[in-house]
Parts: C-alpha cells; structure tokens; sequence
C-alpha cells in the first residue's frame, strides 16, 4: 500500500453523473493522480451507490493523503432513521415532484419576500425542505421514520470519517437546504420541522478550515461543502467574475461579501465555502441540451459542434427555448422544450446551432439576473464544466453573453477546489493556500443581440407555462 504523505491532499467531487478524485500537492495545487466512477441516472437515488463509488476511487489514493474534503451535488435529501439507515432513496437536485410543496411552504412561511429574508432563497423543487414536505404529504410512514436529513456530501464526510463523529456540514451547503438562514449562519430548525411534521435532528455546521474527523487511514477530514461552493473555491474568482458552469445544471456565481435575499427567486442567497457568500442562478437543463440535440441528430458532440459553426449566426430563424425536463430559473417545473422557426430550408445545421444558442441565451439570463440583484459588475464570464469543452460554446458564448469569455485550463474544478479546502483545513493557516491554475483561454466576439432578443420573444411568450 503506498505510504500517505504530508505534501498530498485529495479532493472529491460527487456530483449527479459519477464520482471524480484527484489527489493534489497541497503547496501549489497540482493534480498528481486521479479516479473516477459512474453514478446511477435518475432523480432518486440510494445513497449507498455514492458510497460504493466514493471507496472505489479513493481507494488507492486516500492513503497516500494527509487530508481529503467532498465537495457534493446540492439539496438533496438523505432521510435517515435513528439507527442511522437510509428511510428511501434520496430525492435530487433535479427530482421535480416537490414543486407544488415548494408553493405550500413559500406561502404558509408568509410569502416570497418572507421566504427570501428568513433562508436567503425563494424555495423552488430543488431545495431540500421541499423534498421533506413532498415526503410527509405522499409518504407518511417514512416521513414517521425519519431522525436525521442530511446532504450528499454531508453523508460522504461522515463516511469518511467511519461515522466516528456527529454527521457536520458546511454553511454553503447548508445555505442550499431552505432552512439555513445565511444572514445568521444557522439553522432554523423550525423550518424543517414544519416541513417534515415533526422535530428532525441536523448536523452540525462547521467552520470551513474546521477539521471534522480522521479517516481510517489517518488523514484529516475537512468539512467539505456544495459542489457550486467547491467550484468557486477552485476557481480562486477574483472581482468581476461571474463563473458560468455547464454542467447537468447551468449555474452562474460569484463571490459576494455581504447577504443576498431575492424575493423574486431567481438568485439564490447561498454561502460560500470560506466564510462569505455565493450569489447563485441555477437553470435545471444545460450539457444535456447538448447531448439530447446530438442524439437526435445522430452525431456525437464534435459533430454538433461542427454542425453548429456550419450555420448562420441566429440559426437561420430557428429558436430553442431549452426547457427539456422543466426549468428552475424561470421557474417553469411543467415546461418543455419549444422548437420555433422551422421551415423547408431547416437542415441539421440550424437545430445545431439553435441548440447551443438556446443553451447560451437560457445561461445570458442567469447572468443578466445574478447581475442586476447583486449588482455585481460583470467584467468576463468564466465557463467550465462538461459543456465548456464544446468548441461550439466556447467560440459562440462571448458573442451571446456580450463579454469576453475565459475558458480556464481543463480540471475538474469541484475537486480542485475541495483539494484546496482540504490543505486549509491541513495547514491551520487563516486563509486557504494560493494555487497557480493553468493559462486560460480567451474567446471573444462581436455581440450578437438579435439572437437575445428571438430568444427573448420565444421565452416570454411561453410565460404561462410558469404555473
């Protein structure tokens, strides 16, 4: 077995598709080994798939760290019993079938603006104490059986540690579950009882250089915390940043110093993972426009890209609302798709290139709106995640977003950035180490405003699908 080593830290990101390690020098960040594993498709999930691929990749490289974070995918809902067992299978991020609860719960806590300035965020499906309220309306045995509700990465870290401490969080992923307030940086354990039914003990909340355990082979546990939350740590955002990630979900963030309480529900009030806090717009369809218009094309994503670059800025008239599997931000949860524009001149370039314009304008407004409730001054838009590695997005973004765009050197950043958190919690410095990312790359264009604005029409006029 090989021997652990004080100078390497390991980073972890299980996110809804698979688990990805990376095994990093704690010093200055570079990436010596990695693993990853697939998870199960779907919106609910046994908790047990997580931990099976969380032992197989870090098999070989957790004794050879000195500390290791999780960084998890958000809000979803891991109900366990009093001896600690899974009660059902966790409900995702994705799972819309909280989105009447989500209503209920806003309007019996007073209403939008009421619900924003006690969790920060408007809830919609995706929160946590949705799930809880869908669960004790449709499941009342379980929801009976139900001690503790923890998060994905919340269950990981505790794995980790071999359940020897009290399950803890962190406050950006706390911020996530609708019954976090970030203005005070604590729970509000009434929420999630009246959601629930009844009292439902959650974890503790952890500093985030705090070290929470030990794992079996004696490395440091640090606490870990949400994947949008790793990301931005990975990322070391500087001023003006707004990252736009395209991944299963389209997020767009940026790091603020003070509070967000949106009453419109649009940006979500979270924390960050090091103390301030994460102003984030999150879209439920992003990569997998890409992979659902390359299946129907029969071609794979060089291809659509290729496809996509072949055709007329604006698509030759043709216009993709890419709501495929119901949206977010709008909050449209009974939405799909909506195809406009086609005619006997329509060819396979045009669906392409609608495609990814659609996917882009759908990511424009998260950043229109991170923007004008913030006000943060958006000076370039940093892209990653899967959908980044599309030729197609990285040339036609700036030409969407009116900004230049920087595509940062290929590495799973959620992982990177709970590596970064791990050597904090190592090192017991007061900030986290300074770590060197690779070159970018920088794609600029000339705006392209009339996409936006078909976009725009094809949006708006589908606005009673909001309900």
């Amino acid at each position: 077995m090989p021997s652990q080593s004080s100078d390497l830290v390991l980073g972890v990101d299980s996110s809804t598709q698979s688990v990805k390690a990376l095994l990093v020098r704690a010093d200055d960040g570079t990436v010596v080994d990695q693993r990853s594993a697939p998870h199960p498709d779907g919106t609910e999930v046994d908790p047990q798939a997580w931990l099976d691929a969380l032992d197989e990749v870090s098999a070989d490289l957790l004794p050879r760290a000195a500390a290791v974070a999780v960084g998890g995918q958000q809000h979803g809902m891991v109900a366990l019993d009093a001896g600690g067992d899974v009660v059902r299978p966790a409900l995702l991020w994705n799972d819309t079938r909280s989105a009447q609860a989500a209503q209920q719960l806003v309007q019996s806590w007073g209403g939008p603006q009421a619900c924003a300035a006690a969790v920060g965020s408007v809830l919609v499906a995706s929160f946590t104490a949705t799930k809880l309220r869908w669960l004790r309306d449709h499941e009342p045995a379980n929801a009976e059986r139900v001690h503790q509700v923890l998060l994905p990465h919340d269950l990981l870290t505790w794995h980790l540690t071999g359940r020897s401490h009290e399950p803890t969080t962190d406050r950006g992923e706390a911020s996530g579950t609708g019954y976090f307030s970030p203005a005070t940086s604590a729970w509000r354990p009434d929420l999630a009882t009246d959601a629930l039914g009844h009292d439902v003990r959650l974890p503790r909340v952890a500093a985030p250089d705090e070290v929470v355990g030990r794992s079996a082979s004696g490395a440091v546990v640090a606490p870990g915390t949400g994947d949008n939350m790793a990301a931005a740590l990975g990322l070391g955002l500087r001023p003006g940043d707004v990252a736009v990630s395209v991944g299963t979900s389209g997020v767009a963030s940026a790091v603020a110093a003070t509070a967000c309480a949106d009453p419109t529900g649009d940006v979500a009030g979270f924390c960050d993972a090091a103390g301030a806090y994460l102003p984030l717009v999150c879209t439920l369809n992003a990569a997998r426009v890409l992979d659902t218009t390359a299946r129907l094309l029969g071609t794979d994503h060089d291809g659509l890209s290729a496809l996509a670059l072949d055709a007329p800025s604006g698509a030759g008239g043709v216009t993709l609302l890419p709501y495929l599997d119901g949206e977010r931000t709008p909050n449209r949860p009974q939405a799909r798709g909506t195809l406009h524009g086609i005619t006997t001149a329509t060819g396979p370039e045009h669906l392409a290139r609608a495609a990814v314009e659609g996917l882009l304008c759908s990511l424009a407004d998260a950043v229109d709106r991170l923007a004008g409730v913030t006000g943060v001054a958006v000076e370039r838009v940093v892209l990653l995640g899967g959908g980044a590695r599309s030729r197609a997005v990285r040339e036609l973004a700036p030409a969407v977003f009116g900004r230049p765009v920087v595509v940062p050197g290929e590495s799973e950043y959620v992982a990177l950035g709970a590596a970064r958190q791990a050597a904090w919690s190592l090192s017991g410095a007061d900030a986290p180490p300074s770590w060197s990312l690779p070159d970018p790359l920088t794609f600029e264009a000339e705006p392209t405003p009339h996409v936006r604005e078909a976009y725009a029409r094809l949006r708006d006029r589908t606005d009673d699908w909001s309900s």
